[in-house]
């Protein structure tokens, strides 16, 4: 019996055989056995002390249980008793620095002179390792998980500025109902990528699972525990955003989530390989390729069912998922400022200033900040929304927000002094215009503009519409120039006169211009 185990069924004709009188050569001419084969079955009969009729009527594995039932000296003895006792301590003891079978063993024969030899030692603690190796078949439901992960490996491409080779990590993702994959290369491991590839996940989903179970990455872990990890803030916004949890599996327990495991397993057979001899320039041209391998994949028929996994996911699980939110996520940043005297913060990752209203100058400010937006909060309440400016150094200001003094002064323009200036004066706007048709840039008329309205502020308004008249008779527009014409105006009043001037009389003293084109002077 040291060859190959017959069937039950000869051999319970083998017993009927047997049992009608048959001899030894017949049977095993009969059942075409060897003569020593029927020899060993029937010395078996001999040593068991049954009837054939009892044997015959039971189940083909008890049979084979009581025909083959090996040979269970080393657990029936003292020997194993005294082992089994100690292969958990063995175990651990493994795990410590320096420590092996092999003197593991030398210990255990020290203590048990009659003990197991070293291949019986290890036989046994081997047995006892493959024994703990326990696994669960779990049952999913449609669309209520989805497990990501990073593949160990990576794929690459070839700049070509310079030439270098990129590695990128491989993001991969499955829904265990239907083990519909998606797969997508990314620049590394951060936050950013982490939770683009899987907005990128979730929109080839065209849903929203139920939750997301990923291991205890730093990108979406900030501290690994086997019951309550600390979900990082970004991750969680990510989650609120789409109305789904995040569960991260326990520390070091891959059978967490064993299928997308497997996944990546099958990814590095069917995408991998595929694209081995495939050089890629860039990371889209890369993602291109992927994705339509990773499209074969999942419309590839499993081995063991009768459809693929693209026909499953269509037919059970996309109805399930919940809808994707109007609006795509972007991951939010957090950070507190003080508001300050000019009524800005200053956003420190770009060194670019927005606006407050004034009214929050000196209060702390929280600002929560996207690759599009900066929102500003103050005591609670949302008081400025800005479009992000990654211009270092520069001002983002809302005109609403400024006192009314600094809305002045950033809203003086020419037209605003000459309709300012028409509002208070024909003469005065008429100085104004001359002013700014002077040529000299705009900014450096504003204060001399603000220095007149002043002048027309403080002086008679007919002093001043006279001091205007003779500042245009003579060509001048100046502030200065206005401003001693009317001192001089004070100080001798008779010569303000609203009277039309009279002409000189008619008098012979009129030597005329021929007079003086003369060559040679006439008495």
């Amino acid at each position: 019996m040291a060859g190959k185990i017959k069937s039950m069924s000869q051999v319970k004709q083998l017993l009927l055989l047997y049992k009608d009188g048959r001899g030894r050569k017949e049977i095993a001419r009969s059942l075409k056995m060897s003569k020593n084969t029927v020899k060993t079955y029937l010395a078996k009969l001999q040593s068991l002390n049954l009837n054939i009729e009892d044997l015959l009527v039971l189940e083909d594995p008890v049979l084979e249980a009581r025909f083959h039932a090996g040979n269970p000296a080393y657990k029936d003895n003292e020997r194993y008793d005294s082992l089994k006792t100690d292969l958990d301590y063995y175990k651990k003891e493994l795990n410590r620095t320096g420590v092996t079978r092999k003197l593991l063993w030398e210990e255990y024969k020290l203590a048990n002179v009659n003990g197991y030899s070293y291949a019986q030692f290890c036989f046994h603690m081997s047995q006892q390792e493959i024994a703990s190796r326990r696994s669960m078949v779990m049952n999913h439901k449609p669309g209520e998980k989805l497990y990501i992960d990073f593949a160990g490996k990576k794929m690459s491409y070839v700049d070509k500025s310079c030439g270098e080779i990129v590695q990128c990590p491989v993001f991969v993702a499955c829904l265990p109902y239907s083990d519909y994959c998606f797969a997508m290369a990314v620049r590394n491991q951060s936050i950013e990528e982490f939770l683009f590839a899987l907005k990128c996940c979730l929109e080839f989903l065209g849903g929203v699972p139920q939750i997301i179970v990923s291991d205890n990455l730093k990108a979406a872990v900030i501290k690994a525990s086997n019951y309550e990890p600390d979900i990082n803030r970004a991750m969680e916004d990510f989650c609120n955003h789409y109305q789904t949890a995040a569960v991260p599996t326990r520390v070091r327990k891959p059978k967490d989530k064993a299928l997308v495991e497997n996944q990546v397993n099958l990814v590095y057979t069917r995408v991998f390989a595929k694209l081995r001899n495939v050089t890629f320039f860039d990371l889209e041209q890369m993602n291109k390729a992927i994705l339509e391998k990773n499209l074969c994949h999942n419309q590839t028929r499993m081995q063991i069912k009768p459809y693929c996994r693209e026909e499953k996911f269509l037919s059970d699980e996309k109805p399930l998922l919940m809808p994707l939110p109007e609006e795509s996520y972007e991951i939010k940043y957090y950070r507190q400022y003080k508001v300050m005297a000019n009524n800005h913060i200053l956003l420190y990752p770009d060194k670019h200033y927005y606006s407050v209203p004034y009214q929050y100058i000196a209060q702390q400010a929280k600002v929560i900040f996207t690759r599009t937006l900066v929102r500003i909060f103050v005591r609670g309440q949302l008081v400025a929304i800005h479009q992000r400016d990654f211009t270092p150094g520069k001002y983002t200001t809302v005109k609403e927000h400024l006192c009314s003094f600094h809305n002045h002064y950033l809203s003086r323009s020419p037209e605003y002094y000459r309709q300012k200036a028409k509002e208070k004066s024909e003469m005065l706007f008429s100085i104004v215009d001359k002013l700014f048709s002077g040529g000299r840039p705009p900014e450096q008329n504003y204060k001399s503009c603000d220095g007149l309205f002043s002048l027309h502020k403080k002086t008679d308004p007919v002093i001043f519409d006279r001091a205007c008249e003779i500042a245009l008779e003579c060509g001048y527009s100046s502030y200065r120039y206005l401003l001693t014409t009317i001192e001089n105006l004070k100080k001798s009043p008779k010569t303000v006169v609203n009277e039309t001037p009279r002409s000189l009389p008619s008098h012979n003293n009129i030597r005329g211009k021929e007079y003086y084109s003369q060559t040679i002077i006439n008495f």
